[in-house]
């Protein structure tokens, strides 16, 4: 019987990350707000109705994207704020590891682009309460650093944020340049690298 549940079980994920996989390809060309639950259950091969063992709704099933797209990102964004090395091997660090998680999942980073101000109110919500996490982690981060003596609670905050917003935006900017010439990713690399590095000279001397 057992064993016969860890079947059933496994088809069961196995038929819910399809749903997942198709939706997130067809969200290639689409906003969520527009995507309609027959195109994603014609594209896993399933009546529609199968659709509703697995999510309540497409904004269901678009929060749960928001959960595969950024939840195992968490100690990939501690380590691009981590005390290790001197701020320009930060910095590198921190480029270097965005660059390479947006050439490995392109299509996760265009989903939470237009998703985080799309018109799906529990995607947007889902998608605000992951950057709020990544706030709080990479503030604590922030906090281990001696640099951060003196700081407040509200400003480390204020400073975590703009790292994930930072973060953030060269996603963006390396998702564009994506299918570009060697030479667009590599502007885009010295213009992130600058863009944290003015973050990090701010920082320097928010104190003074």
């Amino acid at each position: 019987m057992s064993h016969t549940l860890g079947i059933r079980q496994a088809q069961k994920q196995k038929t819910r990350q399809a749903f997942l996989d198709a939706a997130l390809t067809l969200l290639e060309e689409q906003s969520l707000s527009s995507l309609g639950l027959r195109e994603v259950t014609r594209a896993v091969g399933v009546a529609p109705t199968a659709f509703y063992r697995h999510f309540r709704s497409t904004a269901d099933l678009g929060v749960a994207l928001v959960d595969e797209a950024l939840g195992s990102l968490h100690p990939m964004v501690r380590t691009t704020v981590s005390t290790t090395g001197d701020s320009e091997e930060r910095i590198a660090r921190a480029v270097e590891l965005i660059a390479g998680h947006v050439a490995t999942h392109p299509a996760h980073v265009r989903f939470i682009a237009r998703e985080r101000h799309g018109g799906v109110q529990p995607v947007r919500e889902a998608i605000r309460a992951q950057l709020q996490r990544f706030a709080e982690e990479v503030k604590a981060e922030l906090a281990k650093d001696p640099e951060a003596a003196g700081w407040s609670d509200d400003d480390l905050l204020m400073l975590a944020h703009l790292y994930v917003d930072q973060m953030l935006i060269t996603a963006s900017l390396f998702l564009e340049a994506l299918e570009a010439p060697e030479e667009e990713r590599e502007r885009v690399t010295q213009l992130a690298t600058r863009q944290l590095r003015l973050i990090t000279i701010g920082r320097g001397h928010w104190l003074d």
